[in-house]
């Protein structure tokens, strides 16, 4: 019988072992297996993948240039004072002492045409009034011309062809400017004038203003000339440099003295003189930089150096050096800035041609040409470069060289920009200006998202942490059933709503009963703490009245009076103590207050943070095992004792894993502090200024970036910082999560 028994049960077990219910069960158990781990593999690879995209497209802008050698011929001038290339690097121009113009394609390195400078005289000086290729020609009888380049496009036979040739903007007769002959020679022009300036061979610096006139009968101008007046340097001058206005003007030698002078009230007045270089060593080469702020001086040791005037306190301009480059140990011959951009090329006595750029001070690529340079330019897109030799070769370079102005230095320290009292850390992308600086700097970005992470954490915390310690130990069942399910729902609220209520309703309301906030900061924690304190000295048959959990809702209108009495009494208080403009008053003494400030950054940011970390804290605290706390009340301990020594260590890995969520959703958070701030990119961290973060800034800036520019690739820059600031907060919560569940979980 009992055979019998035990046959059949093995039958049973054999039969449900091979049922078809269990082998569907067996199926389903390694399909959620190898799905759930595939799942997890594709959130790593997705993870990965956006890393390397963001790593790929940031790349490019830490690469040197690349100048690769394109063509080598023989140039058919000698004796050139001046190159100059077309922008797209297809047509060249070389002039010569006598006035000889040629034109040379640099594709096939033939001639394409020839002009001869209208004039009776040699020429004896040659420079570069504007960046449309303006140049100002002075001779030896102390005369001046004025002569562009003119490129004609035509399509005969269907083939793209460039006709070069030479215009006078303002007629072929030369302008008198001085008595003796021209060594040196400089001007500018802006929208409504012009303005010539030469050294003399007799050391006289004249300077000549004109008015621009447009001629009725074409689209051409005329010259008005307005004055004209002569400076007597006490140094022998080699180098004159004028800005447009006119506003500067620089007078320099070679054994390194400058005269500064400045256009005031119709009068050249000298503001400063000084030295550019040491005893001994001499200026072997001065130009403008980009924009006209900044000095280039080249010296007889190889030395490039930058000065600029810098503002001091009372207001007077002191010019200043800035930062130098090192372009080898022979004498800089030339000096060529770019047309677009704060880069520069030089090359020394030797052949040694080196690509320069001042705001990252990068020394981006060397080219060494083997044999003395006479001559070199570049073109406005900075793509090619051409230099000739002292023998007549002429060498065609292809230039790489898309992002000079980005380093790890100017990302990451502080830079001295043109203009600036000082060094900073500064972003700014973007300007009206062709000669703009840009400036890249991250940390003012990063700064402003750990100073509104930090203020959305200072008002989150502890309303959520303590919130949902309160309402997991302490709260009864049924009211915690009401509250919970409250605070979770508050989290499907879209931010762009809370960020459109604070820059519209929170922001204006917080300028207009700024006293009544502080108020309310200050009450509500008095009034609380004393409304336990009575509570707890409250008779014991009254507080048996109240169910036990239910405590908490006796709160509610002691924080309704408590907000109605701060603002009640916010307004005589402000009246008395800040003449009745707390904001005013705040500016009178020195701390700027902006509507859009991170006050209301920290409340409206961290409103929409509570939900996050009250839901996991709560969670955690109310996941203690029961025995753990009954084990504890049951030998003497009282139910704050409890909480203290029993469920936080407990709860503690939950606890720290919801305050590093909420800190990484409020540093990645981007809507609110865009819409609630005033998004400048400052680095203060007074609670009355507003901020921009790096969130923010990739939600403004990139819609209007050209994709693959500096600017764009910058931007992607600052997401793939925020995924690191994200990587490395979620690391550290959970190293420490690790090590707290290590620590407690045999508790």
């Amino acid at each position: 019988m009992e055979i019998s028994i035990k046959e059949k049960t093995r039958q049973l077990l054999d039969q449900q072992t091979h049922s078809g219910k269990h082998k569907r069960r067996k199926i389903n158990d390694l399909l959620a297996r190898y799905g759930i781990a595939m799942g997890g593999l594709s959130v790593i690879a997705a993870v990965v993948l956006i890393c390397f995209y963001l790593f790929w497209v940031v790349l490019p802008i830490f690469k040197p240039a690349h100048v690769e050698l394109n063509s080598e011929s023989r140039w058919p001038q000698q004796n050139i004072v001046y190159l100059g290339v077309e922008e797209y690097g297809e047509i060249a121009f070389s002039l010569d002492h006598d006035g000889q113009m040629q034109f040379v394609d640099l594709l096939s390195s033939q001639t394409i045409g020839q002009a001869q400078i209208v004039t009776d005289s040699e020429l004896s000086a040659i420079s570069k009034m504007d960046l449309k290729g303006l140049l100002v020609l002075g001779f030896a009888d102390g005369s001046f011309q004025l002569v562009n380049q003119k490129y004609a496009i035509s399509y005969p036979n269907d083939k793209r062809k460039i006709t070069a040739s030479v215009e006078y903007p303002f007629g072929e007769d030369a302008f008198e400017l001085a008595d003796s002959a021209i060594k040196t020679i400089n001007g500018k022009r802006w929208e409504d004038g012009l303005l010539v300036t030469a050294i003399t061979a007799d050391n006289q610096v004249v300077v000549k203003t004109y008015s621009l006139e447009e001629s009725f009968l074409d689209d051409g101008f005329s010259l008005e000339e307005n004055e004209i007046t002569t400076l007597t340097p006490s140094f022998k001058a080699d180098y004159v440099l004028a800005t447009e206005g006119p506003d500067w003007l620089y007078v320099i030698g070679k054994q390194g003295e400058i005269g500064i002078y400045r256009y005031k009230s119709g009068d050249w007045v000298q503001t400063e003189q000084k030295r550019l270089t040491e005893e001994g060593v001499e200026v072997s080469k001065a130009t403008f930089l980009l924009g006209q702020t900044s000095l280039l001086i080249g010296d007889s040791l190889g030395q490039i150096h930058q000065w600029f005037p810098v503002r001091e306190q009372n207001n007077d301009f002191i010019l200043t050096h800035i930062r130098s480059f090192e372009l080898s140990s022979k004498p800089v011959v030339n000096i060529i800035p770019e047309v677009r951009r704060k880069g520069f090329i030089a090359a020394d006595s030797e052949g040694r041609i080196d690509i320069f750029y001042t705001t990252s001070e990068r020394h981006l690529e060397t080219i060494n040409f083997a044999q003395p340079v006479s001559a070199f330019a570049i073109n406005s897109r900075s793509n090619k470069l051409i230099a000739i030799g002292q023998n007549g070769t002429a060498n065609l370079f292809d230039v790489e060289n898309e992002h000079p102005e980005i380093s790890w230095s100017s990302l990451w320290n502080k830079v001295w920009y043109e203009s600036y009292e000082e060094p900073s850390f500064t972003w700014q992308s973007s300007a009206s200006t062709n000669d703009f600086e840009s400036k890249f700097s991250l940390v003012p970005l990063s700064f402003g998202t750990f100073k509104a992470a930090f203020y959305a954490m200072l008002f989150a915390l502890p309303l959520a942490i303590f919130g949902a310690i309160f309402t997991a130990y302490f709260m009864s069942p049924k009211m915690r059933g009401m509250v919970k399910p409250t605070v979770e729902i508050m989290e499907a609220l879209p931010t762009v709503i809370l960020g459109f209520l604070a820059g519209l309703w929170l922001a204006p309301m917080v300028e207009e009963n700024l006293m009544g906030i502080t108020m309310i900061i200050i009450l509500l924690p008095i009034l609380t703490v004393l409304f336990g304190y009575v509570w707890h000295k409250a008779p014991v048959s009254f507080k048996h009245r109240i169910p036990d959990g239910w405590q908490a809702a006796l709160l509610f209108p002691v924080i309704i009076f408590g907000t109605v009495l701060a603002f009640w009494l916010g307004e005589p208080l402000e009246a008395v103590m800040f003449d009745g403009n707390m904001p005013a008053w705040l500016n009178s003494i020195g701390i700027n207050y902006d509507q859009r400030n991170s006050l209301v950054v920290g409340i409206a940011m961290g409103f929409a943070v509570i939900p996050t970390i009250f839901s996991i804290t709560e969670d955690a605290v109310f996941s203690v095992p029961k025995h753990l706390t009954n084990g504890s009340l049951a030998l003497g301990a009282s139910p704050w004792q409890t909480m203290m020594r029993v469920v936080l260590p407990t709860a503690s890995p939950g606890i720290f894993s919801a305050l590093m969520i909420g800190l990484g959703r409020a540093v990645g958070e981007t809507m609110i502090v865009l819409m609630a701030t005033g998004n400048t990119p400052i680095m203060d961290m007074n609670i009355f200024e507003g901020m921009r973060t790096l969130s923010a800034n990739i939600a403004v800036e990139m819609p209007e970036s050209e994709v693959g520019s500096s600017h764009y690739r910058v931007l992607f820059l600052a997401a793939f910082v925020l995924f690191l600031f994200t990587f490395v907060f979620n690391t550290i919560a959970e190293v420490v999560r690790q090590r707290l569940r290590t620590k407690y979980g045999s508790l």
